[in-house]
């Protein structure tokens, strides 16, 4: 797939590289691409209001299964990666995400919030005075990973190895990586079934085994599957969001001033962080199952749809002045957690995490700053998501 936040020059910011297609988003918001898969062209929505159409129209299916059968591809991802609850339609992604809503609801997140409290103190202890820190490794990696494990009940000894086979799913251009780190994770995860079959526990995993064995009949399968994109969604696009949100910061003075001295205002920040760099770029793979006309544009049956989120929530026709860091915008219907029926089931844990997180570093460092020019920031090269290798601070 490629895209705006796909160009390596435009990794630090693909809004830029969007702007060359701003210009006709108001009279083509969704525009045809030449390159799609087996040579189709492929169509990518840019303009907000088309993106949420898109997003819940059921003609837009998510099954992958059925777009690739019967293609042929070198690529060996193993199914429980390849065929999650996110590559799937009603009936089946209704009954599998039934089965996770619980735990991620406002109230069950509430119960974890002194937990996320706790580690994030725990890790901002560790941090030197003074000197610099790289923020995504001293804490924007590590409290997302830390508390998706929890929540699953995969052992500490575990998490780095889950970590990197999580991180290496997402090299981009690197497609023998990411088939070997999802066999990896997929026989990691089944292991770990089969270890809580025999000593039950009390995690969202231990439940989800009772659902395997129980009324839910839930496959084997389909068990290994929303455990690894559970466990892989759950940290990866937290990670990133803290990181953007962060550096978005601290390039706004103003506002970084703001939220440091009222960190009450955090919560209702979050919207406009959100919005202002989303940590998913670009939805996950969509295709027509019949002929659809979306923003004034005919699109054929059988042929991808790429929703560019990130385009989407600086699209100026939703919010005015897109590309300014506004606290006081209402950025409450932005497309960073996606919309419709696939809206990201874990959006509570991921906003209760930035809020702990974001509310700890400006009242534990006030004095925080880049410790390098913007222009030299590293960016992941990922499929998907969009998010800092490394944010260099000074405390």
């Amino acid at each position: 797939m490629s895209g705006p936040a796909q160009d390596p020059g435009a990794l630090g910011d693909p809004y830029a590289a969007y702007a060359a297609h701003a210009a006709m988003r108001s009279s083509c918001p969704v525009q045809s691409l030449p390159d799609g898969p087996a040579g189709r062209a492929t169509y990518l929505v840019t303009g907000y209001a088309e993106a949420r159409e898109a997003l819940r129209d059921p003609r837009l299916s998510k099954d992958t299964g059925v777009f690739f059968a019967g293609r042929e591809s070198r690529r060996r991802l193993h199914p429980a990666v390849s065929r999650t609850m996110l590559a799937s339609d009603p009936p089946a992604h209704t009954r599998l995400r039934r089965l996770v809503t619980k735990a991620f609801t406002t109230g069950a997140v509430k119960e974890l919030r002194p937990f996320i409290a706790r580690v994030t103190d725990e890790l901002l202890d560790q941090w030197p005075v003074g000197e610099p820190l790289d923020f995504m490794a001293r804490l924007a990696v590590p409290l997302p990973v830390i508390v998706i494990c929890r929540l699953l009940g995969v052992p500490q000894a575990d998490r780095a190895a889950v970590r990197r086979w999580s991180a290496e799913l997402f090299a981009a251009g690197e497609p023998d990586v990411i088939d070997a780190a999802s066999h990896a994770l997929a026989a990691y995860m089944a292991d770990l079934v089969s270890a809580k079959r025999r000593d039950p526990g009390s995690s969202l995993l231990d439940r989800l085994v009772s659902a395997r064995d129980g009324e839910d009949r839930l496959s084997e399968e389909e068990l290994v599957s929303l455990a690894v994109l559970l466990l892989v969604a759950g940290h990866e696009t937290t990670t990133n969001a803290l990181g953007n949100a962060l550096l978005a910061l601290l390039r706004h003075p103003p506002v970084l001033e703001r939220l440091r001295q009222d960190p009450d205002g955090i919560p209702a920040a979050l919207d406009e962080l959100l919005r202002f760099d989303s940590a998913v770029s670009t939805a996950t793979f969509r295709f027509t199952t019949e002929a659809v006309a979306l923003g004034g544009t005919e699109i054929p049956a059988g042929v991808p749809v790429l929703v560019a989120l990130g385009a989407a929530n600086r699209d100026p026709a939703r919010f005015p002045a897109p590309d300014g860091l506004d606290p006081d915008r209402d950025a409450a219907a932005h497309l960073a957690f996606g919309h419709g029926i696939h809206r990201c089931v874990g959006a509570p844990l991921a906003r209760a995490e930035m809020e702990i997180a974001l509310r700890a570093v400006l009242t534990r460092f006030p004095g925080i700053r880049l410790a390098v020019p913007p222009g030299r920031l590293e960016w992941r090269r990922t499929r998907l998501v969009r998010g800092l290798a490394s944010l260099p601070v000074l405390t």
